[in-house]
């Protein structure tokens, strides 16, 4: 099967006489059949913008001609390709919900291939007629695509603060949340992005026992902080949450009913193999707190014992993840393709994976053969 890794990227790619931009940015990665990405080559790629399901109504088509880099990404502009129905133009983007279809013809002709239906989680360009300020303090009210309002305020200092939930859904969190604490004294300036601009947020650290931890509307001084209420419910201006001991965390904002509340897991990363038919291969994981990096011994690998693998990260959270590495090259991708072992035969084989975590859980591995 032909396969198509697409990331979604939207953006204002420019403007022009003050007008609307007629077209969003989207940035994909071209696999052949082997699953290997297509390098420096000659794609076509047809996409459909569909109305309100995976499966629904096509409301415009177009078609591009594009050449892979060396690692099979290439960029489109979409709205800029040769229209085959419908008018970008006339999409109106507030009616409903978008999807972005997009069909692949590996070899560059008009065998389109379906490569992946993918959720439109914002307009392409920011639809502005009901957020218009009319006087003082009002701020400016942003619509997000699940009908949530967040409001964006400024104080009399000029202080942004980032928008926050003015529903009565109990959920009155802002879009972007960041992590600091008494590891780094407070210091807005240092805070962390949680990954996650919905209502789930997540991110990874090394804590100490007894670290104080809050959360920021932005990295900046005077911006809204959140802690926890009696319930441990996230707040603003709430009570610090304490971390109970040493080791590597995920921290997690996730719904709790209407309400939102954070958690704390404590966690050692795992080996997950994807082809097991005999003895499982022995791992050991440990932490280096001087080097930030984990260390993975692992003994006995073959390619029916072990196979490829994924690291599994807090495997007990109700948000675990799994990184893999969609480009194989030495870093992590997300819910990516399983990690190989090099020279991997029947023979049992032992190998040390060393990696390091970014606080949103991307990162770079080294595999070593033993």
């Amino acid at each position: 099967m032909k396969k198509l890794y697409a990331t979604i990227g939207l953006f204002i790619a420019a403007l022009v006489s003050a007008q609307v931009p007629q077209a969003f940015s989207y940035q994909t990665i071209a696999f052949n059949a082997s699953g290997a990405p297509i390098a420096n080559g000659n794609i076509s790629l047809k996409v459909s913008i569909l109305e309100n399901s995976t499966t629904g109504n096509v409301i415009y088509t177009e078609t591009h001609n594009k050449t892979t880099n060396a690692k099979g990404l290439v960029n489109l502009n979409i709205g800029q390709g040769t229209p085959s129905t419908g008018n970008f133009s006339g999409i109106n983007w507030e009616a409903g919900t978008k999807f972005v279809k997009v069909e692949m013809d590996p070899q560059g002709g008009s065998n389109y291939t379906n490569v992946g239906v993918n959720q439109l989680m914002s307009v392409p360009y920011a639809q502005v007629s009901k957020t218009i300020v009319t006087g003082p303090g009002q701020g400016i009210t942003l619509v997000s695509p699940n009908g949530t309002n967040y409001t964006l305020n400024v104080n009399d200092s000029g202080i942004l603060s980032l928008p926050t939930n003015t529903s009565s859904s109990g959920n009155t969190l802002p879009s972007n949340l960041y992590t600091y604490g008494s590891y780094n004294s407070f210091t807005p300036s240092s805070a962390e992005l949680l990954r996650g601009n919905g209502t789930t947020k997540v991110g990874y650290k090394y804590l100490q026992a007894n670290t104080q931890i809050k959360f920021i509307a932005s990295p900046s001084n005077g911006a809204q902080v959140y802690g926890s209420d009696s319930n441990g419910f996230v707040t603003a201006n709430g009570s610090n949450y304490n971390v109970a001991s040493n080791g590597y965390y995920q921290i997690l904002i996730a719904p709790n009913g209407p309400q939102m509340r954070a958690g704390f897991f404590n966690f050692v990363p795992k080996i997950k193999f994807t082809a097991i038919s005999g003895t499982t291969p022995v791992t050991s994981v440990t932490y280096n707190t001087t080097t930030g990096k984990f260390t993975a011994l692992i003994n006995g690998v073959t390619t029916s014992t072990g196979g490829s693998f994924y690291i599994q990260l807090a495997s007990d959270s109700p948000e675990f993840e799994d990184l893999g590495d969609n480009l194989n090259d030495g870093s992590f991708d997300i819910d990516g393709s399983a990690i190989t072992f090099p020279n991997l035969s029947s023979t049992p084989k032992n190998y040390k994976l060393e990696f390091g975590l970014n606080f949103n859980g991307t990162g770079t591995y080294t595999i070593t053969q033993l």
